[in-house]
């Protein structure tokens, strides 16, 4: 056994068989944000033996103050989040299989990337894709651990189905939109994103190790700015008729097959617009040739964006479009059809 995971090995309730056990574990994050880039760093630096890293975003100069494993250099390069960590994990820890995913999680996809592990890792910032992620899950029998954080609270559960209750077990209906505190609008500060990850992380590494005797049944909650922290028991609140692990009507993963879906990102000021089921994906090098005359354009391997001012799309080679500077779903589809095209 590698001598650098040394002091893990004497913990003792991971020992060297737990260490093997994380060795040939398979972990999916969904979201490469604050909490994906805690998260990501514990399983590699543990020997998690494959990583896969699930982000639609890029890096920006607001992510830095608590996305941790990026820098000035990712952000100037407008790097897709899940490359940049990919580069970044690489140089940790070269032992681990690391598969960086650039896109939207979605009906389509989902299955396909979430079910060849042993654990999911949420590290969204929507219910809706939460909700698809509890889907796969308890449909597939794959344990995850659900987290977030906003201002200084935040808040983990770990979901195994059919032992524990489902996320629409605890959360029958997303939040309203308009009423949820995000990033965006409350603010963050980077302590509670760790202390959150850092719990998801546990629960992580007991349940790939199997240490049942240890695992975690409460949904806990901390405001650490007040010095609060609840611990809410759910064992019991497994529900028959939940739709989705009492019922097992998986509604979240029946694709939505509207032409170009488009969804405001809460809290963003930006739209994403995807691209229908079975269109296919975009030259960036041809798209530039044809946009540069229409304003300022700046394309990498794995993007491309237009500046007309005061607005900004970005686009990614799968067709995914991010029309930034409006919450405005009409406008962001003329903006869409006027230069990407219909």
């Amino acid at each position: 056994m590698n001598t650098r995971y040394s002091r893990q090995i004497l913990f003792a309730p991971i020992g060297r068989a737990g260490q093997e056990k994380l060795r040939q574990s398979r972990v999916a994050i969904v979201g490469m944000g604050a909490l994906g880039t805690v998260l990501s760093n514990h399983m590699v630096r543990a020997g998690v033996g494959f990583v896969r890293l699930i982000d639609r975003d890029f890096v920006e100069p607001s992510n830095l103050q608590r996305q941790m494993l990026y820098d000035e250099a990712d952000a100037a390069e407008h790097l897709p989040k899940s490359i940049a960590a990919h580069a970044k994990l690489s140089r940790i820890n070269s032992e681990v299989e690391i598969e960086p995913i650039v896109a939207d999680l979605t009906a389509f996809n989902a299955e396909q990337w979430l079910t060849d592990v042993d654990l999911v890792l949420d590290a969204t910032d929507n219910f809706q894709v939460r909700y698809l992620v509890n889907d796969v899950c308890v449909k597939h029998g794959i344990p995850w651990v659900y987290g977030g954080a906003v201002s200084a609270t935040g808040t983990f559960t770990a979901i195994r189905p059919g032992v524990t209750p489902c996320l629409r077990c605890l959360f029958p209906e997303a939040p309203n939109p308009g009423e949820m505190a995000t990033c965006d609008t409350a603010g963050v500060i980077g302590p509670i994103i760790h202390i959150v990850a850092s719990y998801q992380a546990t629960e992580a590494f007991k349940i790939l190790v199997g240490a049942e005797d240890a695992f975690n049944p409460n949904l806990e909650t901390f405001d650490i700015w007040n010095n609060q922290h609840q611990q809410i028991k759910v064992a019991n609140a497994r529900r028959s008729d939940c739709p989705c692990c009492g019922q097992r009507e998986f509604s979240f993963l029946e694709p939505d097959t509207q032409d170009g879906q488009a969804v405001s990102l809460c809290g963003r000021d930006t739209v994403q617009i995807s691209p229908a089921a079975g269109q296919g994906g975009l030259d960036l090098a041809a798209l530039e040739e044809r946009l540069t005359p229409l304003g300022q354009v700046e394309r990498n391997r794995f993007l491309l964006r237009l500046h007309v001012d005061p607005h900004t799309l970005v686009v990614f080679p799968d067709g995914r479009v991010l029309v930034q500077g409006t919450d405005d779903i009409s406008l962001a589809r003329t903006l869409h059809a006027k230069y990407i095209g219909a």
